[in-house]
């Protein structure tokens, strides 16, 4: 009889701590509006904790509501046909007191803007290494000359290419390795009549990872080369 009324306080603990638990989460909450005239819009809202986006979301709708776990800092972005992209920032810290976030986005008519503008940064979401060395897998060529072509189209474009690794391992190596492969990369481009002063290069190895999730998909996320337009 003892046993089984302890078991029952032991069950009933664990639901109000986890009662509180939910009490405590504070949720962002908001309304996508058009900033001329007022009426809700449906738009693809994406949000992602900071600073290694470990916690992503996509909702398709003209509001969102979606808890910031562990008051962390989270971004959002609103995208919608025919109107400018919205970019914020949420703090925890500026809840209410009903542990909410409320921020209401308006989006203004206007087209998106350019990709290739100075400063953007790109992926080559297709690029394929051997597994531990810097050789360029074949199928990755039809990505690279993608890029060569945008060079050729934009002749004042001056890109760096940076490279990054997982953060498995010898930090010495993998720093290594990342600057091996921009190299390849930058090789490649070269080879296609494009002057290679107009390609910088830069070794992160792992220490600029997207995630810190200890996972096969995170470190085949953190393995990655990204392409910064310096000047265009």
């Amino acid at each position: 009889m003892r046993s089984h009324l302890l078991g029952l306080l032991f069950s009933l603990g664990s639901v109000m701590s986890w009662a509180q638990a939910t009490d405590s989460l504070i949720y962002a909450e908001g309304k996508i509006i058009n900033a001329e005239t007022r009426e809700p819009i449906t738009a693809r809202i994406v949000y992602q904790s900071l600073p290694f986006g470990s916690r992503i979301g996509v909702i398709n709708n003209n509001a969102y509501s979606f808890p910031l776990f562990e008051q962390e800092h989270y971004s959002i972005t609103v995208e919608a046909p025919g109107f400018a992209p919205a970019k914020y920032m949420l703090d925890p810290t500026t809840a209410n007191g009903d542990n909410k976030v409320i921020r209401d986005i308006e989006l203004s008519a206007g087209s998106k803007p350019n990709p290739h503008a100075r400063g953007n940064v790109l992926r080559l979401d297709h690029l394929i290494f051997e597994v531990g060395n810097s050789r360029i897998e074949p199928e990755s060529y039809s990505e690279l000359d993608i890029l060569v072509n945008l060079m050729k189209d934009n002749p004042n474009m001056i890109i760096q290419l940076e490279g990054h690794t997982d953060n498995v391992g010898d930090p010495r190596a993998n720093m290594k390795l990342s600057q091996q492969r921009v190299d390849a990369v930058r090789n490649y481009i070269g080879s296609k009549e494009i002057s290679k002063n107009r390609v910088k290069t830069k070794a992160y190895g792992g220490n600029s990872p997207l995630t810190r999730d200890n996972t096969p998909e995170a470190h085949r996320l953190n393995r990655r080369v990204e392409v910064r337009i310096l000047e265009n």
